[in-house]
């Protein structure tokens, strides 16, 4: 007798392909969104195309860069930022994508998934990854547009940058998986953003080389930009644009990020939540 179970269904099919189905329906649905919202791709592309256009043209006189690893000449301001105007557009992503956990959470979807029969690691991972594919989208969409004003990056560079992007955009979402698991309400989770974006891009080496700030007598910024991930989330981009590999980015990126999604995954655990709130009675 046939078995009258749909055919994926969870009972007929095996851990691994219930794994890669819920992975797909997770990724489907953030990616449908994305397509049905084309404000959002762009708002992305705006954002660092005036920093790329207005602001790097201010100041290309003012910050000129010399020769410096990566770069085997000289270049121009506006080649300096363009990876970190790619960075910020993963931070800025990466945040977003924690806000639609806050929204998902209050609505009751991300506690909908987070009851699903598998692991929940699984579920927090699969939605970083969405998140981290479309920052992945509006990147690439970014290095057109920068092409289009004569900033780019060696061709080569569009594919050896594409793992560090990659890494950079799970560690920056895993950072704003941490962040939604303690903001319980979509306004508290705005204002934080500020306090933790801002910071984050502008005590960096995204804007200016942190050579400068030590030149210029800025020791205690030179050393918070050196104690903050986004700069080695950017000096890896930056690195592997130019075809090349730096060990340091890559081993801080990896750590800062695993290490959120763990304290994510322990956040996110809703005996833990349910502890908390009978000590708070």
């Amino acid at each position: 007798m046939a078995s009258a179970l749909p055919v994926d269904s969870p009972a007929r099919l095996g851990p691994a392909m219930h794994a890669l189905v819920a992975l797909k329906a997770i990724v489907a649905r953030e990616l449908t969104k994305f397509v049905r919202q084309w404000s959002r791709l762009v708002s992305a592309l705006v954002r660092p195309a005036l920093w790329l256009i207005v602001v790097a043209a201010g100041f290309q006189n003012v910050l000129g860069v010399s020769i410096i690893a990566p770069y085997r000449t000289y270049i121009t301001y506006q080649e300096y930022m363009l990876p970190g105007l790619l960075g910020m557009m993963l931070l800025f992503n990466g945040m977003q994508s924690s806000l639609s956990l806050v929204y998902d959470r209050e609505m009751g979807m991300m506690r909908l998934l987070l009851t699903a029969p598998m692991p929940r690691w699984y579920v927090l991972f699969a939605k970083l990854l969405a998140g981290t594919l479309l920052s992945l989208a509006q990147a690439y969409a970014f290095l057109l547009v920068a092409r289009l004003f004569n900033v780019q990056i060696p061709l080569g560079g569009w594919l050896t940058v594409l793992p560090a992007l990659l890494v950079a955009g799970l560690m920056l979402g895993s950072i704003g998986l941490v962040l939604s698991v303690y903001i319980r309400q979509l306004e508290n989770f705005a204002g934080t953003m500020n306090f933790v974006i801002f910071p984050m891009f502008f005590c960096s080496s995204a804007l200016y080389p942190l050579w400068k700030l030590r030149e210029s007598g800025a020791s205690f910024l030179w050393w918070v930009a050196q104690a903050n991930p986004f700069t080695h989330a950017v000096e890896l981009i930056r690195f592997a644009a130019y075809g090349q590999f730096n060990a340091v980015a890559l081993l801080v990126v990896l750590g800062v990020g695993i290490v959120s999604f763990l304290l994510a995954v322990f956040g996110y655990d809703p005996q833990r939540g349910q502890m908390m709130r009978k000590g708070r009675e």
